[in-house]
């Protein structure tokens, strides 16, 4: 199912209610449509070509360029504004697009139009004139396996690669996490992440507008900003990164009151370090909840919610989704047991753009357990086990696992001792090639503000909690760990070093 139409059906029925804030202007549902409606004839204008790039910061104006294209009958594409010149021009070239809609702010926070590869388009939505009547039409509707986006993963390992996602990985993944929520009209949502994003597009665009509640946007994370719009907007939802979480404990004029109505404190993109979930919890009175997901999967796989959640776990599958952990031969394993993370649903992706080989390598087929029917499926990557409530927890990257000495180990396993140690802000742990043990750990670490970089008393604190072949060789100091768009540690940054 199109996401469109429910979502134009919200307009309609409420065109008064306020759908979205943004740093500088209120939007309504009905303004909103109306917009698009604008932006779509803009699109008809500038181009034919069935994908049209979106390039916008995260706003009211990326959900009015959402429409606006699929108004028209095409295909946004989101870019990544924070990549390097060439990987943007890549992205670009890859996706067969001629026209960006984006605006002048845009441009110049990337540093100029140069940047954009000559021969593109650039529809600036300032330069759009939303006045007079819209033009009014009514959209056919997308076939279920029709594209509606076309998002690119963010390159952690070799080139970024385009995921399909159709209307309806889109509209199942987006219903799946209202029902699993308990989300309602009546609760607004606080959103920072960059809407390019898989999370920051369906779990903080897509998924307001359909269930008809309000969001509050703004483009750039400063804690005390955050904190700011927290407490004057008292948001029921607040998904963010952890490492964003870490940094709203240094907001010193916070306190509990400031948190009191978050409902969901969500994070994602990456483990959710001990210090700042116990942290947050002390000094808030706020339980953040891990949920997992991937672009290839729309993305939400599995949420924790405040009534069903276990700590280390990313909560429960999402109705229609399924876990299942494998072993190295496909065959499913009981719980308790690790493997990889076999995922199946409707929110499963169309596959890789231009890249059949690789779609292959990833999208089989698995016999979930207790059935005889074979069901598409969808190679993770990732390492983890399901308890007997299926609660799943994450262990590990498949291709980051560490062998030594014939023992497999995990970076996290490793991360989290050393981001208990006082002086240790943030970790990332990777293998190095080693004669005699096969490989040995090599950790980086972030210091806390004005500490001290103590490599002994560190790796002494590790010896504390780890076995003495996972304390880590050497150990590095950066002044920041890399990272991309939503907080994830860049291991394959770390490796070319």
């Amino acid at each position: 199912m199109s996401l469109l139409r429910p979502i134009i059906f919200q307009a309609l029925r409420h065109p008064r209610r306020v759908a979205v804030i943004d740093d500088r202007r209120t939007y309504t549902y009905g303004k909103l449509l109306a917009a698009a409606l604008f932006v779509a004839r803009e699109i008809e204008r500038a181009t034919d070509a069935r994908h049209v790039g979106v390039m916008l910061p995260t706003s009211g104006a990326f959900p009015i360029t959402f429409l606006g294209a699929w108004l028209a009958g095409r295909v946004p594409v989101p870019l990544n504004y924070l990549l390097a010149e060439d990987e943007l021009k890549y992205v670009i070239g890859d996706s067969d697009i001629d026209t960006i809609v984006t605006s002048t702010q845009m441009l110049d926070f990337i540093g100029g139009s140069e940047k954009i590869p000559q021969g593109i388009g650039l529809l600036e939505l300032e330069n759009v004139k939303f006045t007079g009547l819209p033009p009014l039409r009514w959209p056919r509707k997308p076939g279920n396996d029709e594209l509606a986006v076309l998002l690119y993963t963010s390159g952690t390992s070799g080139k970024p690669k385009g995921v399909m996602l159709t209307h309806s990985n889109l509209h199942s993944n987006a219903a799946a996490a209202i029902e699993h929520a308990n989300i309602t009209r009546a609760e607004t949502f606080l959103g920072v992440l960059p809407q390019f994003h898989s999370f920051g597009l369906t779990v903080l665009t897509l998924m307001p507008l359909l269930v008809g509640a309000k969001v509050v946007y703004t483009a750039r994370f400063i804690p005390r900003k955050i904190v700011s719009l927290i407490e004057k907007h008292r948001p029921d939802i607040f998904i963010a990164v952890p490492s964003m979480y870490g940094a709203l404990l240094s907001v010193k004029q916070a306190d509990p009151d400031s948190f009191k109505s978050i409902r969901l404190a969500v994070s994602g993109a990456e483990p959710l370090p001990d210090a700042t979930f116990n942290a947050f919890k002390d000094r808030f009175g706020v339980e953040l909840l891990e949920g997992y997901g991937l672009t290839e999967t729309s993305p939400a796989t599995n949420w924790s919610t405040r009534e069903r959640n276990k700590r280390h776990s990313v909560g429960t599958a999402l109705p229609g989704v399924g876990n299942i952990i494998v072993d190295k031969d496909d065959r499913p394993l009981p719980h308790g047991e690790e493997g990889e993370i076999v995922l199946t649903g409707p929110n499963l992706m169309k596959g890789y753009y231009k890249l059949d080989e690789q779609t292959e390598q990833v999208i089989t087929t698995i016999t979930p357990p207790g059935t005889n029917a074979p069901v598409r499926a969808f190679r993770s990557g990732d390492i983890g086990k399901l308890d007997e409530d299926g609660f799943l927890y994450i262990t590990g990257r498949k291709k980051e696992m560490l062998i030594i000495a014939g023992e497999n180990v995990f970076p996290r396993e490793i991360e989290e001792v050393l981001n208990t140690h006082p002086a240790v802000h943030a970790s990332a742990v990777i293998g190095k090639q080693d004669g005699m043990r096969g490989e040995v750990p090599i950790a980086f670490v972030e210091l806390e503000e004005d500490a001290d970089f103590d490599e002994a008393s560190i790796r002494n604190h590790c010896r504390e909690s780890l076995a003495q072949f996972k304390v880590p060789k050497e150990i590095h100091v950066l002044d920041a760990l890399p990272r991309n768009p939503t907080g994830k540690i860049l291991r394959r940054e770390l490796k070319e070093e």
